[in-house]
């Protein structure tokens, strides 16, 4: 019982977030006329909130988009056609605030902006990548180096038995001689 009450929670919450976009037109902005609030949310979902990161007027709480949206109504109300509001909007906020600006001289930089820092990026990380060189490796070892590896990686002997070697308790090992000497050895 307690996880479907948890379920039932969950479902609840998920749909009241969704429908938090739909509550940015208030209810005093809509239109008495149908026909013409259907209009006004059409061109609402096309035009670009200025404020908000590419959001919709419609989907935005900003004020500004607040002011759009009534503008839009007030635009349908005159009279005027869905192409003289879009008008109205590019002449008061130019072509930014189209979601789908034309592709013309003064919008290179909205439509080719992203595709272009893209490949600058990429230009860059293939140029570090080519001067990025292999580490190059160690000179040879000189004869004297040599000999001196040789001697330390050479296995212990019998011979050896006489020299000190004080590797953790090894022969002549300061405190192995302690101990033989303490327990009598």
């Amino acid at each position: 019982m307690r996880s479907f009450a948890a379920l039932g929670t969950t479902v609840l919450l998920l749909l009241a977030f969704l429908a938090l976009p739909v509550l940015a037109v208030e209810p005093s902005e809509m239109l008495k006329d149908p026909a013409l609030e259907a209009r006004a949310r059409e061109i609402g979902r096309a035009l670009r909130c200025v404020v908000c990161q590419n959001q919709a007027i419609d989907d935005s709480n900003a004020e500004v988009a607040h002011d759009m949206r009534r503008a839009v109504r007030e635009r349908l109300t005159a009279g005027d056609s869905d192409e003289a509001v879009f008008a109205f909007m590019v002449a008061r906020y130019g072509d930014y605030v189209l979601l789908k600006p034309p592709f013309k001289s003064g919008t290179l930089v909205l439509w080719l902006g992203g595709p272009l820092v893209l490949l600058v990026a990429g230009g860059a990380l293939l140029l570090a990548a080519r001067r990025r060189r292999a580490p190059e490796p160690p000179p040879p070892l000189t004869e004297e180096e040599r000999a001196r590896v040789d001697t330390l990686l050479r296995p212990v002997t019998a011979s050896d038995a006489e020299g000190p070697v004080h590797a953790a308790g090894g022969r002549g090992d300061p405190s192995t001689s302690l101990r033989s000497a303490r327990d009598g050895g």
